[in-house]
């Protein structure tokens, strides 16, 4: 077993090397874009949506004013959402917000330094090229992209510019996870064997929004604008609202669940995508016109390439009935690693009478606990939005100021891209998925998989 240990982290070591070589740290350039401690960051929100409203917005009002950083600037298409963003900010800063009808609007702001992106899923990694481009810092939801070709242009445009960008993977800000990373890449843990991640709800109504799609005409809003490069398609207020159900415009599960998910598997293992994927599935519950599933298995194979040491990772989920609810259990010979229970534990390992039967010694990992040790104060207590965010948001304000990699750098999306795209490739073909690391494609049926 030390053999294994000690191959794991050999392996680990120069995977992660060759990751990420060149993107820790600030580079010269980044030195001279700090910006003063007493300096006003001037920040503009791409979208006005339940998730900015509900979850993002609180977590930047929990640091903003310790870090002076403040909202100047929305943009949206649609005229009522704009209003009721406009109007919500107005509260919350108690100055004007300016009101922007596209993006083109807000990033001709004057002095415009970071903005938050919480559009449509496949948006975002346009939408990234965008505030890079203009010169923005920029914290953007995930999924990072949809479509490789989109993945690539993003990740192009962030390498060459210096902006902090930081993906919406806050489960990289979470301690518990942090310390699940350490404890595997340490060797603690032993090789990987599996990992099952699950995210099941029983919500009939989950990414539906029948109130809003009632009020939204076609000319309160720029349609072609909306649809950015995918293939036309007409006037749909629900694609516009529900898009998450709707593919291309989202992949749905992959896309807004699996790619939290899977990105800890990246990250605690340094490997940068699956070698394949397979997936099954279907519309079994929810027959209400949607395109995505509402019942999925999707099933990797990760290791290093040319090589037979690996384990499987399976994501499964469904929308109507929720038994498992959400959780990532990652197993080795030894026992779990579970971050539902934030604990290691040898639950599974090799017992001793299995081991003597072949002749072998029992493998039974110790009891850890993964989960944070330090006493929460008041504020913590009491802060809007999620922990997880929260610490991730501040994050990426603190890396505004500092210029460091923040905690999911651009790479991270481009990461999770990929096993989401495979994962749409393998949903929409049926075929086994693959990854050309030289074209830096997904394939399937021998062919480069698009839509």
């Amino acid at each position: 077993m030390e053999n294994s240990r000690r191959k794991f982290i050999k392996q680990s070591t120069i995977f992660a090397a060759a990751t990420y070589a060149g993107t820790m740290g600030m580079s010269a350039k980044s030195y001279g874009r700090i910006i003063g401690a007493n300096d006003r960051v001037r920040v503009g929100v791409v979208g006005f949506s339940d998730r900015f409203k509900s979850t993002l917005l609180p977590c930047f009002l929990n640091h903003n004013k310790e870090l002076n950083f403040d909202i100047v600037g929305l943009s949206d298409l649609w005229s009522y959402r704009r209003d009721l963003g406009i109007a919500h900010l107005k509260e919350k800063f108690g100055h004007d917000i300016k009101a922007c009808r596209n993006n083109d609007e807000l990033y001709a702001t004057k002095d415009l330094d970071a903005v938050i992106i919480s559009t449509a899923d496949f948006q975002h990694a346009l939408h990234t090229i965008e505030a890079v481009k203009a010169n923005c810092d920029a914290y953007i939801e995930k999924p990072f992209a949809e479509t490789m070709d989109d993945a690539k242009a993003a990740l192009k445009a962030v390498k060459a510019t210096d902006r902090i960008v930081q993906i919406g993977s806050q489960r990289r800000s979470g301690e518990n996870y942090a310390n699940a990373a350490k404890y595997i890449q340490d060797g603690k843990f032993g090789p990987i064997t599996a990992v099952d991640l699950v995210w099941n709800v029983n919500q009939p109504g989950r990414w539906r929004r029948p109130d809003l799609v009632a009020k939204l005409k076609e000319q309160d809003i720029d349609w072609k604008r909306f649809l950015l490069n995918r293939p036309f398609e007409a006037f749909d207020p629900r694609k516009y609202l529900e898009y998450r159900l709707f593919w291309p415009y989202s992949s749905g599960m992959p896309g807004q669940w699996m790619s939290h998910q899977i990105d800890t598997v990246h990250w605690f293992t340094n490997l940068k995508h699956p070698r394949s994927v397979v997936a099954n599935g279907g519309i079994y519950t929810w027959k209400d016109g949607r395109r995505n599933w509402d019942s999925m298995v999707a099933v990797f194979d990760y290791g290093l390439p040319n090589t037979e040491d690996g384990f499987q990772v399976t994501f499964t989920s469904r929308m109507q009935n929720s038994v498992g609810g959400v959780g990532e259990v990652y197993y080795s010979n030894g026992g779990e690693l579970n971050l539902i229970t934030n604990k290691v534990s040898p639950k599974g390992g090799l017992r001793k009478d299995e081991a003597a039967a072949m002749d072998m010694k029992p493998n039974l990992l110790p009891e850890f606990d993964l989960s944070k040790k330090e006493v929460k104060t008041a504020t913590d207590a009491n802060m809007g939005g999620d922990e997880l965010t929260s610490g991730h948001m501040r994050n990426w304000m603190e890396c505004v100021r500092s210029r460091k990699t923040p905690n999911a750098p651009v790479e991270a999306g481009y990461s999770h891209s990929v096993a989401n795209i495979m994962t749409n490739a393998a949903v929409h073909t049926g075929a086994k998925a693959t990854f050309d690391e030289n074209r830096q494609e997904v394939m399937a049926n021998g062919k480069v998989f698009k839509y």
